[in-house]
């Protein structure tokens, strides 16, 4: 290659840099300087091959930016390479413009959203695991990274699972300019740390001078020979490169150059050469194999049989395999808890064990799933919530992801609160068009987890620990956004809403207050967004109060989903939910603890009586 082609586009990025972000008024131009020799020498140098003209070719290359600030070199680079104008270039950060302040899938090059510091690597290893053992093409991820970001610990945790599965495909380029936002790094300009940390980690290191193009063409050489183990490339590099006034300087983190300094910095780039393009190599037209589509096998549960919604989980992901063989399960080593082991024991290499490693089990995922696979990403629901950063990021990738939490809420018993997912429904409810589902039992899990596979998007699953009694039949359809009334007559005097666990709580309250000539309306809410609002309205009218039963704090669940449908009415609607502070204890008697129990529910509705007829 070149050097001197590379230096004539090093400088128009670094004007594109520069007067894009003068012109947004806003954005990180120093921490985008500094890797513009790093990324001009990948995607311009010959060794990254991608095909501009369709970004989801399957064996195209993938740059992800990990430092998702540089979003500027990552718009300058395509407007290098003839896919921006300059005038695209300039609506930079404005309102409708796909050029947003960190990357999402609005624009068409982004491979997957990232700025929220210390993920990129986890969604690089999911390309890279789906490249090596899915599609098995020969394609390469490559993932800048920020130096400042090496302190989040999802960054170790891809790493370790990287080198366990040996993915000489994924090469981390690691952009060590010295200066994080408030001031220095913890390791500062010292190599030899990020070396040993690194290499510690299992991963090849190759240690360069990351603004001298010889020596970066050759760190991508040798990493493009090596198999078997990830590379990372360690760059020593300067913040504010090719700017005499912002080199190496603090207090620049985030700030853009006003036009008269703007101005100033550009007379120390000349001469520009605005019609210089880089041209990316092309890659081998190479397509993963088709894979046959199947039909998914019967549901096949005995009514009235206990069975946990959680094994069900697993024997749907197994009996939908052949439907769906882009599917695809993450555990995060709870396998033989969440019965996800089932799906791993019939198909071992749909399977990857992620260990407890959540946030990098997320992050991978993602990857996955922009590659056209579609996770399902299993662990105990307490746990999901420390990957919920990824997890609410993903949304502004558009994947096609699935997250399945087992074990939740008070009802699993002994194990204690440190286990006791009470906080999950909220957490997934806040998700932008995300879906929640909670089934009851067998039948409806397996449907539910089947409508999950067929629906585009994100969508939770909330399962449980514990048998419950099936109680549907194989036919019976559920459909996301539904409910299902399993108790109603014209004499109801109140409507009893539950899911999962409470719902067979609701089930016992209804057997116990006919003993006693009282009726109740029973509504299986399944679908907790998006809700049948219908339903709940007609429920609403017809009865005399409504009362919500869930296992989970009253904080963002089912109760409070619920009363978002229902704001102007004028009935009471009452809340059993966790209030306490949960121990350990039988399941049976913290449901009463917490009085979300059948019992509890009896009370409620005898209580509501009791004020009727005194209002009467």
């Amino acid at each position: 290659m070149n050097t001197e082609h590379l230096i004539k586009l090093a400088r128009l990025i670094r004007y594109y840099i520069l007067t894009m972000t003068t012109q947004a008024g806003s954005g990180h131009p120093t921490s985008s300087l500094s890797a513009v020799e790093l990324m001009t020498a990948l995607l311009f140098g010959g060794v990254f091959r991608y095909n501009p003209d369709d970004p989801a070719f399957p064996n195209n290359d993938r740059l992800i930016f990990s430092k998702g600030h540089a979003s500027p070199l990552f718009y300058a680079l395509w407007g290098a390479a003839g896919c921006l104008s300059e005038n695209e270039l300039m609506t930079y950060r404005h309102f409708g413009s796909a050029l947003e302040g960190h990357p999402t899938d609005a624009f068409r090059y982004t491979e997957a959203a990232t700025g929220s510091l210390g993920q990129g690597l986890s969604i690089g290893m999911g390309m890279a695991l789906n490249a090596k053992y899915l599609d098995r093409l020969p394609y390469r991820t490559y993932v800048l990274l920020g130096d400042s970001e090496m302190a989040e610990g999802s960054q170790w945790e891809a790493m370790e699972l990287a080198t366990h599965y040996q993915l000489g495909n994924l090469v981390g380029i690691l952009d060590v300019n010295r200066l994080g936002q408030r001031g220095e790094t913890m390791a500062g300009h010292d190599l030899a740390v990020y070396e040993q940390r690194v290499g510690a980690f299992g991963w090849e290191t190759i240690c360069i001078e990351g603004h001298s193009f010889e020596e970066i063409l050759e760190a991508y050489q040798k990493a493009a020979g090596i198999s078997g183990r990830p590379v990372m490339i360690i760059a020593r590099t300067i913040k504010g490169k090719g700017v005499a006034s912002l080199e190496g300087k603090n207090g620049w983190h985030g700030r853009a150059l006003d036009k008269e300094a703007c101005d100033q910095a550009l007379k120390e780039l000349e001469p520009i050469d605005k019609s210089v393009r880089g041209q990316i190599a092309k890659p081998e037209n190479l397509r993963p194999e088709k894979r046959a589509v199947g039909p998914s096998g019967p549901v096949q549960y005995e009514r009235g049989k206990s069975v946990a919604t959680r094994l069900a989980y697993g024997t749907a992901l197994n009996r939908i395999s052949a439907r769906f063989p882009e599917l695809v399960s993450l555990d995060g080593e709870v396998c033989n808890s969440t019965r996800a082991d089932l799906f791993r024991d019939a198909h071992p290499e749909r399977f990857f064990e992620m260990f407890i490693a959540e946030q990098n089990m997320v992050g991978a995922a993602l990857g996955l799933a922009k590659r056209g696979k579609i996770p399902f990403v299993s662990t105990f629901a307490a746990f999901l919530t420390r990957a919920f950063d990824q997890i609410r990021m993903s949304q502004y990738s558009s994947p096609n992801m699935k997250y399945v939490g087992s074990h939740a809420g008070v009802s699993i018993g002994e194990d204690g609160p440190s286990q006791m997912a009470l906080e999950d429904l909220a957490m997934m409810r806040t998700i932008l068009d995300g879906v929640v589902l909670y089934p009851s039992d067998a039948v409806s899990t397996e449907k539910l987890v089947e409508a999950a596979a067929e629906h585009q998007g994100i969508v939770y699953i909330r399962t449980t620990r514990e048998g419950t009694p099936v109680l549907y039949g194989p036919d019976e359809v559920f459909r996301i956004g539904g409910c299902k009334v399993l108790r109603s007559s014209s004499q109801d005097c109140a409507t009893v809403i539950g899911a999962g666990v409470t719902l067979h709580e609701a089930l016992k309250a209804y057997e116990q207050l006919k003993k006693e000539g009282l009726f109740i309306r029973v509504i299986d809410l399944y679908s907790i967004k998006p809700l049948d609002e219908q339903t709940l309205h007609q429920a609403e009218k017809e009865t005399d109060a409504v009362i919500t039963v869930e296992d989970h704090y009253a904080e963002g669940g089912l109760g409070e989903a619920v009363l978002g449908v229902l704001t102007r009415t004028e009935v009471p609607v009452i809340q059993l939910a966790v209030r306490k502070r949960p121990k350990s204890g039988k399941p049976a008697e913290l449901l009463d603890y917490e009085e979300i129990s059948g019992a509890a529910i009896v009370k409620t509705v005898h209580t509501l009586m009791t004020a009727r007829e005194r209002r009467a």
